[in-house]
């Protein structure tokens, strides 16, 4: 009887409390975004359905920042394992970068150099939401720093961050990141309604000529080199970045680069996806911190969309007729690639009856934003490190 008895308490039904329930739904619909709506399924459903394996009672399934083997030698958690392998050291982020860097193109960067400038100042929501993060809702300098990078729109650059400031807050900010993320066809085209005119909407945007050859290879080894000198901290992400678009560019490294962009970054993709949703526990997750977070990332990826606007405006002002830019080309300054870039040729195609097609003006901030959360990230560990 006693056996039976332990047999039915030690079940996981028995065990089941309400906020794994409320948790197995949040997975739900997390896992039904990116089947049904295709919002970012590589990584919805692996974090939805790491949420899920997380929040069943005694499958040892979850991961923690906090987790510590007992003195008995217990076992660690399989998926307590790939997190302190791959998110406590670091390594899993910047792997993600160096097959994002085997996948971009830096052509429409290089050959419009201004809308470098344009990644950068779509990074000021990151910043905006940091200091309100900080001043207003109460979280510390390195939470705040953790909720800022969601408007990045960096997925990676967001998991990095988080996993060394507010290891705590990895779940919620991950989660927060990737749906805005998703999301960008929704919350942009408002945001470029209000901020452009009519006018501003059709402006043309000239050719530009061809890239050399020796500068699409020089440009990631000095932009590595420089970014890494400038913010010693954002070397992890920009260096591997770099290295990788150097094996897409070369032209004689096509199986390493194949392998970075393939191979390499769907495992790692994999373990980061169901690392990050085993974090999400049900009391970890279901905290009045995440409505916080939620809002406050919302609050940075739309001053971030903004900030490459209105830079894009300011511009103009000192350009000649000739060479202005569509500030409409300033909303893809944000990390989400390419994503972003088809929102902006979306939004202005429609609104011009398909007179004006800004994409692959719109892919240089979208690449240069890449760059962008990599260095803001690094500013903060810089400024608020240990």
């Amino acid at each position: 009887m006693n056996a039976l008895e332990r047999l039915v308490t030690d079940a996981g039904f028995y065990n089941l409390a309400w906020q794994n329930l409320v948790m197995f739904v949040v997975a739900g619909v997390l896992i039904y975004l990116a089947v049904k709506k295709n919002y970012e399924p590589l990584l919805l459903i692996p974090i939805g359905f790491g949420a899920i394996l997380a929040n069943l009672p005694g499958a040892m399934l979850g991961a923690s920042s906090g987790f510590v083997p007992d003195d008995a030698g217990r076992t660690t958690p399989l998926l307590q394992l790939i997190y302190d392998a791959g998110i406590r050291t670091e390594l899993l982020p910047p792997l993600i970068f160096l097959g994002v860097g085997a996948l971009t193109d830096f052509r429409p960067l290089l050959t419009r150099p201004v809308t470098l400038l344009l990644g950068a100042a779509a990074q000021i929501g990151i910043f905006i939401a940091a200091l309100g993060a900080f001043f207003l809702f109460g979280f510390s300098a390195q939470e705040a720093a953790a909720i800022g990078i969601i408007g990045g729109a960096d997925g990676p650059t967001s998991i990095f961050l988080t996993s060394i400031m507010a290891p705590h807050l990895l779940g919620a900010v991950a989660v927060a990141a990737y749906g805005y993320m998703a999301l960008v066809p929704v919350i942009q085209p408002p945001i470029l309604r209000l901020l452009t005119t009519k006018k501003e909407r059709e402006i043309e945007i000239p050719d530009e000529r061809p890239v050399s050859r020796p500068a699409i290879i020089i440009f990631p080894i000095m932009i590595a080199v420089v970014a890494s000198l400038a913010v010693p901290a954002a070397a992890p992400l920009i260096g591997l970045l770099m290295f990788g678009n150097l094996l897409r560019e070369s032209g004689v490294t096509d199986r390493l680069s194949e392998t970075a962009g393939g191979p390499l970054i769907n495992i790692v993709t994999i373990l980061l996806g169901l690392v990050v949703g085993a974090t999400m526990s049900g009391e970890a997750f279901l905290q009045p911190r995440t409505l916080f977070i939620f809002a406050l990332g919302a609050i940075a990826f739309a001053f971030s969309t903004a900030g490459g606007i209105l830079l894009a405006k300011l511009i103009n002002l000192i350009l000649p007729k000739a060479r202005k830019l569509n500030p409409c080309i300033g909303a893809a300054g944000v990390s989400a690639v390419p994503m972003s870039a088809r929102v902006v040729q979306k939004f202005v195609a429609g609104e011009t009856k398909g007179r004006v097609n800004p994409l692959m003006a719109a892919m240089g901030p979208n690449v240069a934003g890449v760059i962008g959360s990599a260095v803001a990230a690094g500013v903060f560990l810089a400024l608020l490190g240990n």
